[in-house]
């Protein structure tokens, strides 16, 4: 396969992250791997689509560290490809992170990844669901049953009478954003701090008020879905447990969090399949689900990351189980002419 991988930045990609263990595994196996940041995307007067890319020279890496520092260096290949020519382009950039410094590059993946999709490459996540997923509005479009009491607006008294409902305990954070990243508890105790932080919170936009989930105190998992199904590989559940440290109600591993093996039951397959029907019509291939009790927190559809926590625990190379069904798409589109559309291929 040619499979090219688009991140933010190039220069940013760090050896644990999921986007490098793929690049490594294809490329370990004999496939054909380039990555793009959202700023190397060009748009061509024939209407094709290139990108000034990066490869590497090796065909083997012990090491995602050593496969990221040629990547990343002087050594690296660098050409301008054409993405219609590619066999897979997967979306791997979080406009989240762009959302402040670069704004001009919160959409470009999804923009570019559209107009590569017509020239026959297979884009995952598909980009017309990914532009219905740019913030945290889209969690609401799944059941109520799966989903904690929500209300998002920049009123100050709606907050507070939601706060009223609740106990007084309840959670707030950005529309965008993520890496727990102006998340705040509140508690029945704490209201009179809760104007002020209602006031930090809406000069960047609206607010998401929450009700807290007790069960939040013991952390979340992590459950990565792949083609719309729990993804699991020689038996084993794609799955890490995110655990919060002290009195820090946030189990992100970049807000301190620490990691565990995960324990997958009957609750967790019952939300991943109350989820799922949507999630195959958006065309989300690879999908992270986080989840607190009997109730998801999020769902995270661009960049979904912790492919390598969920290995250090099950002892399983999940990205063979990625880098198979992509590999199984690019068959069907070769059996059938490529006579689906993109988001269906990309959940096939």
């Amino acid at each position: 396969m040619r499979i090219g991988l688009v991140v933010n930045d190039i220069a940013t990609e760090a050896k644990g992250y999921t986007t490098t263990r793929l690049g490594m595994s294809a490329i370990n196996q004999g496939h054909e791997v380039w990555l793009m940041g959202v700023g190397d995307l060009i748009y061509n007067t024939n209407d094709t689509v290139s990108a000034l890319a990066r490869s590497v020279n090796r065909t083997s890496y012990k090491s995602t560290e050593t496969y990221l520092k040629e990547l990343q260096g002087e050594k690296a290949r660098k050409e301008r490809i054409v993405l219609d020519d590619l066999d897979i382009l997967m979306l791997r950039n979080d406009p989240s992170d762009d959302t402040t410094k670069r704004p001009w590059a919160v959409s470009a993946g999804i923009i570019f990844g559209r107009m590569a999709m017509r020239g026959g490459v297979i884009v995952i996540n598909d980009p017309d669901g990914l532009a219905k997923a740019t913030n945290k509005m889209y969690f609401q479009g799944f059941p109520e049953e799966v989903r904690p009491a929500t209300i998002i607006t920049r009123n100050r008294s709606e907050i507070r009478a939601f706060a009223s409902d609740h106990g007084g305990n309840i959670v707030l954070k950005p529309l965008q954003g993520s890496g727990g990243q102006g998340v705040f508890l509140i508690k029945k105790d704490d209201l009179s701090n809760l104007n002020q932080i209602i006031e930090t919170l809406t000069r960047d936009g609206y607010v998401i008020a929450q009700e807290y989930l007790p069960a939040a105190a013991e952390g979340d998992t992590r459950l990565f879905l792949m083609n719309g199904q729990p993804l699991r590989y020689k038996g084993k559940y794609a799955a890490f447990r995110r655990i919060r440290r002290g009195d820090d109600m946030r189990s992100n591993i970049s807000a301190g969090g620490s990691i565990d093996k995960a324990t997958i039951d009957d609750t967790a397959l019952r939300i991943s399949e109350i989820v799922r029907p949507k999630l195959v019509a958006d065309g989300m291939f690879l999908v992270g689900l986080d989840i607190v009790g009997e109730k998801l927190m999020e769902i995270n559809v661009f960049s979904p990351g912790g492919l390598g926590s969920a290995q250090r625990f099950e002892k399983v190379d999940f990205t063979q189980a990625v880098l198979e069904a992509l590999d199984r798409k690019v068959q069907y589109g070769k059996f059938y002419r490529r006579n689906f559309d993109n988001v269906d291929m990309a959940t096939l």
